[in-house]
C-alpha cells in the first residue's frame, strides 16, 4: 500500500516536494540557457578573437624516473643536434640471492662432519649475459583485411592476398602456423610438415613482423628508411661510477632526488673496460632464442622450439665483470640488500657512438628491460638412490638463470628505480633565439620536445585582461564551441627540409597545470585500430591535420575551458603549449627555465613533452593584417548562442 495515501499530511507534503523539484529544474535551465531558454527569439554567430603567445626556453627538464627514455643521435633542421644517453641503477631481482642450489655459507660447511655429502661447493661460473632493451612498437597497428598480416607490411589490402608468393594464401598460412611473409615457411597440404624441408610445424614458432615506433634514422621516421637493410648503430654499455640517490639530502631525505638533462655522467663518471661496444642491428622482426631439448620429454625435441623476444637491443655484457662482481660476491655484504648492492655496483651507462654514419635516435622503455645472467654450477647427483653412494654423480653441471632489472612499474604506473636521461642541446640560431623570453607577442610559436622550448598563450587580451570576458557575459553568451586554431609554417619547415611533425599537441592551464580536456564528455577509450596518442579524447582534438603528408594546422577544442571563464567566474589563466607523446600523461616534472619572471628559474612542465625530440613551426598571433600569412594567424574562434 501506498505510503502516502495513507493520510492527508503526506499528500500535502508530497505537493510541496513535487512544486519544489519542480522549481528548482525551471531555475538549473534558467541558469544553463542564461536567459535563451524559453520563447524570447536567439541568434547563432562566430567570433574570431586573437591570442598572444609568447616563446619559452626551457635549460633543462627533470629526466629521472621516466616512463620513456632517449639515446642517441637526432639532427633537427631547424633547432640543431640532439644527443641523450641513459645513466641507469641495476636491482638484483632477489636481496641476497643464493647462486646455485645453496647459499655461500652452507657451501663453506661443505666436507664437515655436520653436512650431508651433498652439500658440495658449487664453484658458479658465468656461461654468458645478455642485456635486452625492447624497442617500443605501434599501438594501432591494423590487420584491415582480417588476413593475419598487419597492413604496415601487407601488399594491398585484399584478403585473398598472396604476400610472400608461395602459392597459399595468407590467411590460410597463418591457420596452418607458417608464415605469410617466408616463401620458405609453407603448408600447403597442411599436415603439420614444412613442404620444403619436411621439419615439424610448432605453433607461434616463427618470427612475426612488428610495427616499431619511435625510432628516428637520420631524422625520420624508421618506416620511411628503405626496410633492407636497416642501419646498424654503435651501442656502447660502460659502468658507472656515480651514485643516483633516491632521496634529496638537502631535503632530509623526505624528498625524492631530481636530475635533470643538462647532468652529464660520461666521461668523467664511467670507468673500466666496456661491459659492450659494438653494432647493433635495427630489426622489426621477433627475434628467435632457441630452446634447450629436455632429455625427459622423448617424444619433443624441444631444441626445434623457440622463445620469441620482441624487437629490441640484445647485446652480450662482459662474463667477467658479472663474475667478479656478482657470482664470486654471493653471501657477501655487498649483496645483502639492494641499498648496499646500489652503492657497490652504482649502475651503468647507455650511449650510441657518433660513427659519422647514419644518425639513429631511439625511445625505449627501461621498465621493460633486464639483464639476465646464465650460469653453471656444480651439483651432486645421487641419481636417485640417497642410500646407494656407487651411482653418486659428485660432478654434475647444472645452469640458472639469475634476472636484474632496471627500473620497474607498478599497476597504477609508478616508477621504482633511478635512471637519468642526459640530453644535450646545440644553442639555437638567432631565428629562435632572439624570439624566447622576450615577453612579446610573437608572429611564430616555436615548439620543440625535451629540453627545447614551448609557448604560452593568453586569450582576449595580451595581459590576460578581463575586459572582452565581461562583455561575452553581459549579453548572455551560451557557448556552443570554442578552438585554438595554429596553422602550421610550412615555408619555414619545407625551406630546411623538415619532414618529421608532432602528431599531436598538448594545451594546459600554467596555474593548476591542468589539462584542457573536458573529460566528463571526452571518450577515454580508444578506437580499435587506432594509436592510443590519436584515440584518446577524440573532442579535444590537437591532432595534426595534413595534405599531401604535410602538416597543415592543428585544431584544439576548448569549450569546456570558455565556459567555465563564462558561465563559472573561472580566472583567465594562462594557457601553456607543448607537444604530446601521450594525451594521457598529464604529470608534470621541474624544469629549469630562462624565463626571468620564473620563480628561482623553475617551472612545471608535461612530462608528455620532455620525452620526444620533434619539434615544429607554428603561427603566432602577431601578424599584421597586410601579411600574406594574416589568415593562418593564431586564433580564437568561439561559435555561441545568445538571446536577442
Amino acid at each position: 500500500m501506498n505510503f502516502i495515501a495513507k493520510s492527508a499530511i503526506p499528500k500535502f507534503l508530497g505537493l510541496i516536494l513535487i512544486l519544489g523539484f519542480l522549481v528548482s529544474c525551471e531555475q538549473d535551465l534558467t541558469t544553463v540557457g542564461s536567459g535563451v531558454v524559453g520563447n524570447e527569439p536567439f541568434t547563432t554567430g562566430t567570433e574570431v578573437y586573437d591570442v598572444f603567445a609568447f616563446n619559452k626556453n626551457i635549460e633543462a627538464v627533470q629526466t629521472n624516473k621516466l616512463n620513456i627514455y632517449q639515446l642517441g643521435t637526432y639532427s633537427d633542421p631547424i633547432y640543431g643536434k640532439t644527443e641523450a644517453s641513459i645513466t641507469t641503477q641495476v636491482y638484483l631481482s632477489t636481496a641476497n640471492p643464493s647462486f646455485g642450489s645453496f647459499s655461500q655459507s652452507k657451501e663453506n660447511l661443505a666436507g664437515t662432519s655436520d653436512e650431508a655429502i651433498t652439500t658440495i661447493e658449487e664453484n658458479e661460473k658465468v656461461k654468458e649475459v645478455f642485456l635486452f632493451i625492447p624497442y617500443l612498437t605501434s599501438s594501432g597497428s591494423v590487420d584491415s583485411d582480417g588476413d593475419g598480416v598487419i597492413d604496415e607490411f601487407d601488399k594491398v589490402p585484399d584478403s585473398d592476398n598472396d604476400n610472400d608468393g608461395d602459392g597459399v594464401l595468407n590467411s590460410v598460412e597463418v591457420a596452418s602456423n607458417t608464415d605469410p611473409l617466408d616463401e620458405g615457411s609453407v603448408d600447403e597440404n597442411r599436415d603439420g610438415l614444412n613442404d620444403g624441408d619436411g621439419a615439424t610445424i610448432f605453433a607461434n614458432n616463427f618470427a612475426e613482423k612488428v610495427e616499431l615506433d619511435s625510432i628516428y634514422i637520420n631524422g625520420v621516421n624508421y618506416d620511411e628508411v628503405a626496410k633492407s637493410p636497416l642501419p646498424k648503430f654503435d651501442f656502447k654499455v660502460e659502468r658507472s661510477t656515480f651514485f643516483l640517490r633516491d632521496l634529496d639530502p638537502t631535503a632530509s631525505f623526505q624528498e625524492a632526488q631530481q636530475y635533470y638533462s643538462a647532468q652529464v655522467f660520461a666521461p668523467d663518471f664511467v670507468e673500466g673496460t666496456p661491459l659492450f661496444q659494438g653494432d647493433v642491428e635495427i630489426i622489426d622482426e621477433e627475434k628467435l632464442i632457441p630452446n634447450e631439448d629436455d632429455e625427459s620429454t622423448e617424444d619433443v625435441n624441444e631444441a626445434e622450439t623457440n622463445t620469441k623476444l620482441q624487437p629490441g637491443i640484445r647485446v652480450p655484457l662482459s662474463n667477467e665483470f658479472f663474475q667478479t662482481n656478482i657470482l664470486d660476491k654471493e653471501g657477501s655484504s655487498e649483496l645483502i640488500s639492494q641499498a648496499n648492492f646500489t652503492e657497490f655496483i652504482r649502475g651503468l651507462h647507455f650511449s650510441i657512438q657518433d660513427t659519422g654514419n647514419d644518425e639513429v635516435f631511439l625511445m625505449l622503455d627501461l621498465a621493460a628491460a633486464n639483464i639476465t645472467m646464465t650460469y653453471e654450477y656444480t651439483n651432486y647427483d645421487t641419481n636417485g638412490t640417497t642410500d646407494d653412494l656407487t651411482d653418486d654423480n659428485p660432478n654434475n653441471i647444472l645452469e640458472k638463470d639469475f634476472v636484474f632489472s632496471l627500473l620497474t612499474r607498478s599497476t597504477t604506473g609508478v616508477i621504482s628505480g633511478n635512471a637519468v636521461n642526459t640530453i644535450i642541446t646545440e644553442n639555437y640560431g638567432p631565428q629562435v633565439s632572439e624570439v624566447l623570453d622576450n615577453d612579446e607577442n610573437s608572429s611564430r610559436i616555436y615548439l620543440k620536445g625535451g629540453p627545447g622550448t614551448y609557448a604560452e598563450l593568453n586569450l582576449f587580451e595580451e595581459d590576460g585582461g578581463e575586459n572582452i570576458l565581461e562583455q561575452i557575459k553581459s549579453e548572455n553568451w551560451v557557448i556552443n564551441e570554442a578552438n585554438l586554431v595554429f596553422y602550421v609554417d610550412r615555408d619555414q619547415l619545407d625551406a630546411v627540409g623538415s619532414t618529421l611533425e608532432p602528431p599531436r599537441l598538448y594545451l594546459y592551464n600554467t596555474e593548476n597545470k591542468s589539462a584542457l580536456i573536458d573529460i566528463s564528455t571526452d571518450p577515454a577509450s580508444p578506437q580499435t585500430g587506432i594509436p592510443d596518442l590519436f584515440g584518446f579524447y577524440p573532442n579535444y582534438d590537437g591532432v595534426i591535420q595534413k595534405s599531401n603528408d604535410k602538416g597543415v594546422k592543428y585544431s584544439v577544442k576548448i569549450t569546456d575551458h570558455i565556459n567555465n571563464l563564462v558561465l563559472r567566474d573561472s580566472a583567465n589563466a594562462t594557457l601553456g603549449l607543448t607537444l604530446s607523446t601521450n594525451i594521457q600523461n598529464w604529470n608534470i616534472a621541474d624544469a629549469k627555465v630562462s624565463d626571468t619572471n620564473a620563480v628561482d628559474g623553475e617551472e612545471e612542465l608535461p612530462i608528455t613533452s620532455i620525452v620526444t625530440p620533434l619539434s615544429t613551426i607554428l603561427f603566432g598571433g602577431n601578424l599584421d593584417v597586410a601579411d600574406p600569412d594574416y589568415d593562418k594567424r593564431l586564433k580564437l574562434e568561439i561559435s555561441y548562442t545568445k538571446a536577442q
